[in-house]
């Protein structure tokens, strides 16, 4: 078995390896330094210039059949939607998820559905902009391995703070992918890529929004991001 067969194989053994009912994590310190603890108001306005996700599904171009399918497939654990429903009592609705996202981007097309229904479960605002609009969001909120991504999720609290992160691919499939960048060619990176999403069918970006949902409303971050190289 090949070195790059082997690292494909790992990746794979760890989807679905955090079970649905886990813990609340201890949060996650951004590598790349803290998410902002004041109000941002250019945040705000951008979120509010957004578009929510059935809007932007219905205006998709590139990738449209994957969105509609995925838009109208997606699924969440009744496990997580339990959850999910548990932050919409404790107040959850105030805050609001700013995705930073593109049609094109296949990062985007197979998570943002499944970020966007424990969105609407947990009664948290929604709302995507185009990376243009976004490009500062993206500057501060790089990929493991240096690179400005597309998606970016950042979450803000009612009075407008950041409090949490998400960039590009849920924990498993980013950690792989910024390592195996460096090591193999992108045809590989990107099979394996596809590879985790087909077998994932959404359940780690789905558990992990939840997770950056229940540490933010108790009070912690997480926020897991790179700096530019």
């Amino acid at each position: 078995m090949t070195a790059r067969l082997r690292s494909l194989v790992v990746l794979l053994a760890l989807v679905g390896a955090a079970p649905a009912h886990a813990a609340t994590p201890d949060p996650v310190v951004p590598r790349g330094g803290r998410c902002a603890a004041a109000p941002d108001s250019t945040l705000s306005a951008l979120h509010a210039s957004g578009m929510s996700f059935p809007d932007f599904v219905a205006a998709a171009k590139a990738r449209r059949e994957g969105w509609l399918r995925l838009a109208d497939s997606a699924v969440v654990s009744d496990a997580l939607a339990t959850r999910a429903r548990a932050l919409a009592s404790a107040g959850a609705g105030a805050w609001r998820l700013l995705v930073v996202a593109v049609d094109s981007c296949g990062d985007s097309m197979n998570t943002v559905p499944y970020a966007a229904k424990v969105a609407a479960l947990a009664g948290v605002s929604l709302r995507i902009v185009h990376p243009r609009e976004g490009r500062a969001v993206r500057l501060l909120h790089r990929s493991l391995d240096g690179r400005t991504a597309t998606p970016t999720y950042v979450l803000l609290d009612p009075s407008g703070a950041e409090r949490g992160c998400l960039v590009e691919q849920p924990r498993a499939l980013r950690e792989w992918s910024s390592a195996e960048r460096s090591r193999a060619s992108l045809d590989s990176v990107h099979a394996g890529i596809r590879a985790f999403y087909a077998k994932d069918q959404g359940a780690s970006m789905a558990l992990e929004v939840v997770e950056l949902l229940e540490a933010a409303l108790a009070g912690r971050t997480m926020c897991d991001r790179g700096v530019a190289k």
